[in-house]
């Protein structure tokens, strides 16, 4: 659990700062088309071609999208019609079996359903039938009028859904084949495609549907079976093209279906989890922003570094060098010096074990815990009684889903230093992240009767009450802290989180703002405050384009000298690891997203989500910022599909930002 200092706070405004506008877009399904938890990190995005088979796009109106329920047959063998909900063909042929056979029947569309006109009255061969009557040839369907080939074509349709009913797929497809050389309708492709369907020909499938799009591009039908078929052949490019149809789907069907959205769920899962998973198998290890590392290292007290011995190695004068680096907050260089001076070897078992813990530190928030785990087991074997070892080794072992093994390395360590306030507040924090509140409190307080100094230890204690329900002792102890740490940025960015969840928008946003004031001579800046003040204009005063201009404020943090440095001038010449400087903070990048996403700039969004997937440290925040930015781009292809059905639903066309 490489968390942050402070864990999430509040549904409204805590730790995931993107929860309120999480809540706001599950009413506004223009903007997201599907209800999805926001867990807001950094995700990985890849450009992927959205190309289809070159049957199913680049046709007009073929590519539209949507999250449709994926019915991948017709049980009465077809359709009535392109758009419309379904074949009559088996009520009117049992109206009609009733009435006199010297009836004339003239049905002109597949709207009509199915005509009972004999081949006699047309003046040309029947169908092959149970009379035996031969199919008409090419050459005789080239001589009929319009009229003959429609009445003719609708003959076809109906002997093909009585062998479609039958399961005599293939001869079902040779009817409507030769319905449709009388007269193209999109039935008769959506019909052939869902025997094709059943046959499993999913290729076919696709072809047939997107004919029957070019016809009648709102098909809803013809857009669920091909999203069908493109899911059942999958990998990335067929399951995008599977969610681009859901969606339009779902758009076009006004949301009316809820099947149309689990498919629209469904896809996006698996097509975010094949992506998240090319992408973790590429990626480099990198550390997270400075702002996260600093956080995560202001969680445990400070302890003197190891003395130098009176001969020193050179692994020994590297380990003194990187220890520097880590207190000039220069991250990038502090794990390359910690990886040489173990390389190089360290003299003294004392400076070995405070090397592994450190790289085992960095290799943690790195999402690497179990390497992590490795240098700890080292650490602890040649320095049992370094108690800090021991709560790291806690945090990884939760990490990797091991809380008996996690309660265990606590155990170890308050036994051998009961007095360390580190312990206590770690401890509480797993409590604190399992909602185990009660026992979380109890942890937080003796962290912070030993330490009375450590303000995140009274920060947590605090908002562990406001989640326990205990409101007004929480917003008691806070304005007890504001008067007791006048200069902690802290104690009022998450004192604002509190009055943002109570929807006091004024005041937390006067408390945010306090907190952006005493933090803006910190090295690394921390983007939290100024994205919690984006969220809190948002929610108080709808006002997109200023909470827009905040939460690029936060991204522009990164942008200071020392960010520059860090990214840009490494002086070492292996070992070096990239780093995410703030400008990519993953909580102002996947915020800014969701707001470009609700004013309807989809394409800005998509490049933020895209971000927010490569600054993502875990698998589950890289699938997140996926598949965010696979709907986006569903919806985008929405857009450019169906241009006059996106102007009517407001989902205006918005060309990317310069």
């Amino acid at each position: 659990m490489a968390t942050s200092t402070t864990t999430t706070t509040t549904s409204g405004g805590g730790g995931s700062p993107a929860a309120s506008l999480t809540n706001f877009f599950n009413t506004h399904r223009r903007a997201v088309l599907v209800t999805l938890a926001v867990t807001i990190g950094a995700t990985g995005a890849y450009y992927y071609s959205s190309s289809a088979p070159s049957s199913g796009r680049g046709r007009a109106g073929s590519a539209g999208r949507g999250s449709a329920s994926s019915s991948s047959s017709n049980k009465n063998g077809g359709e009535g019609s392109g758009s419309g909900s379904g074949d009559e063909a088996a009520k009117k042929r049992k109206k009609k079996s009733k009435k006199p056979k010297t009836r004339t029947a003239t049905p002109t569309t597949a709207d009509e359903g199915t005509s009972n006109t004999s081949s006699s009255q047309l003046g040309i061969p029947s169908p092959q039938g149970e009379g035996g009557e031969q199919d008409p040839s090419e050459a005789d369907i080239e001589i009929m009028d319009p009229e003959q080939r429609t009445k003719l074509a609708l003959t076809l349709k109906a002997k093909g859904n009585k062998l479609y009913s039958g399961k005599k797929y293939s001869e079902a497809i040779a009817c409507y084949s030769r319905a449709i050389a009388c007269e193209e309708q999109a039935v008769f492709y959506s019909n052939r495609a869902a025997c094709y369907t059943n046959l499993n020909e999913q290729e076919n499938v696709i072809e047939d549907c997107t004919s029957a799009l070019r016809l009648d591009p709102s098909y809803i039908k013809a857009l669920n079976r091909r999203a069908t078929a493109h899911e059942s052949i999958g990998g990335i490019d067929h399951l995008y093209q599977a969610l681009c149809d859901f969606t339009a789907a779902a758009i076009i069907d006004n949301f009316s279906t809820e099947s149309t959205q689990v498919s629209v769920e469904r896809v996006m899962k698996k097509l975010a989890g094949e992506k998240a998973t090319i992408a973790l198998k590429d990626r480099e290890p990198r550390l997270p922003s400075p702002t996260f590392i600093k956080a995560y290292l202001e969680a445990f007290r400070p302890q003197p570094d190891p003395e130098d011995p009176e001969d020193p190695s050179q692994g020994d004068q590297t380990l003194k060098l990187a220890f520097e680096a880590l207190h000039a907050k220069d991250f990038v260089h502090a794990l390359s010096y910690f990886n040489e001076a173990i390389e190089q070897g360290i003299s003294t078992n004392e400076g070995k074990a405070a090397a592994l813990n450190m790289r085992a530190t960095f290799r943690f928030i790195m999402s690497d815990a179990p390497a992590a785990l490795v240098d700890l087991d080292e650490a602890t074997s040649l320095s049992p009684t370094g108690t800090q070892s021991w709560v790291k080794k806690a945090s990884v072992h939760m990490e990797l889903g091991q809380p008996e093994e996690a309660f265990r390395d606590f155990d170890r360590a308050s036994a051998i230093d009961p007095e360390n306030a580190d312990v206590y507040y770690h401890r509480g924090q797993v409590y604190f992240i399992t909602g185990e509140f009660d026992k979380a409190i109890t942890e937080y307080r003796r962290s912070s009767e030993i330490d009375p100094s450590f303000i995140f230890s009274h920060i947590q204690l605090a908002v562990a009450n406001y989640k326990n329900e205990a409101v007004e002792k929480a917003m008691h102890q806070f304005r007890k802290f504001l008067k007791d740490y006048p200069r902690s940025p802290e104690v009022f960015n998450y004192y604002g989180e509190l009055l943002l969840d109570q929807q006091k928008y004024e005041e937390a946003v006067q408390n945010f703002e306090k907190s952006i004031q005493l933090d803006k001579n910190s090295v690394p800046r921390n983007a939290l405050p100024l994205v919690n003040k984006a969220l809190a204009v948002f929610q108080w005063k709808q006002d997109f384009a200023q909470a827009e201009k905040i939460c690029r404020e936060a991204l522009e943090i990164g942008k200071s000298p020392l960010a520059f440095h860090l990214a840009r001038h490494n002086r070492l010449t292996q070992n070096v690891y990239p780093i995410a400087v703030d400008e990519q903070c993953d909580v102002a990048v996947a915020t800014l997203a969701q707001l470009l996403l609700q004013q309807n700039k989809v394409h800005d969004a998509v490049k933020m989500f895209e971000l927010s997937a490569q600054v993502s440290r875990t698998e589950p925040e890289l699938i997140n910022a996926l598949t965010y930015e696979c709907a986006t781009r569903a919806q985008i292809a929405f857009i450019d599909a169906y241009p006059s059905y996106a102007e009517k639903l407001g989902l205006n066309r918005s060309a990317p930002t310069a």
